[in-house]
């Protein structure tokens, strides 16, 4: 029998999990989590799976909470669910430890399948995951780091510098190091540039 918590703020949409997995025989919801707090809390002895919104109204996200799960011993396997396919919420899920990346749109067998696979201890990704990850391989030179994306996501969020290495812990010295290689490798000469940049591109979540 495969445990499954089911972390997502919405009430919908974990009964509708819910649902659907309460016909499959060899797999049994033993608990919800509204907030991201919650899902650590619950991740307890006895769940085997944590289905992972990345996105909560307030508190702990769920990238946050995935790297907590999977720091403790015996740690769940943790599968995201979630609306958003940007690159940092792809490369933020994939290094704080999520075993799986899917979205909410995907089939239902498909996230049956992917439940399944993750708790074999195998990576499941939704094809359209799979291949941003593939395309950021192919193209390592040009392509954002992880912390190049975060950075730019605080630019986006409106942060100045200071701001922005105050939230990372980081000199501002180092924060503009990072705007610079931002700027080079997207072949833009401002801020503003590059945030409509990596919208486009999907780097980051669209305004």
């Amino acid at each position: 029998m495969i445990r499954l918590l089911i972390a997502d703020d919405h009430p919908v949409v974990r009964a509708g999990l819910r649902a659907l997995f309460s016909t499959e025989p060899d797999l049994e919801v033993v608990g919800e989590a509204a907030t991201g707090a919650e899902a650590v809390e619950r991740s307890r002895p006895g769940v085997d799976i944590v289905l992972m919104d990345l996105q909560f109204g307030a508190g702990m996200q769920g990238a946050e909470a995935t790297r907590r799960i999977r720091a403790a011993a015996d740690a769940p396997h943790v599968l995201i669910l979630t609306n958003y396919d940007t690159d940092a919420d792809i490369l933020g899920a994939v290094e704080a430890g999520a075993s799986g990346y899917l979205l909410k749109d995907a089939p239902p067998a498909e996230l049956i399948a992917a439940v399944r696979a993750a708790a074999r201890g195998e990576s499941a990704l939704a094809p359209r995951v799979a291949g941003r990850l593939e395309a950021r391989q192919n193209a390592s030179d040009e392509a954002l780091s992880s912390r190049e994306t975060e950075v730019l996501g605080l630019v986006a969020d409106g942060l100045s510098n200071r701001d922005i290495a105050r939230t990372l812990f980081l000199s501002e010295a180092t924060v503009k190091s990072h705007l610079v290689h931002i700027f080079t490798k997207m072949q833009v000469s401002s801020r503003t540039a590059a945030v409509a940049s990596a919208r486009d591109h999907g780097y980051i979540r669209p305004a």
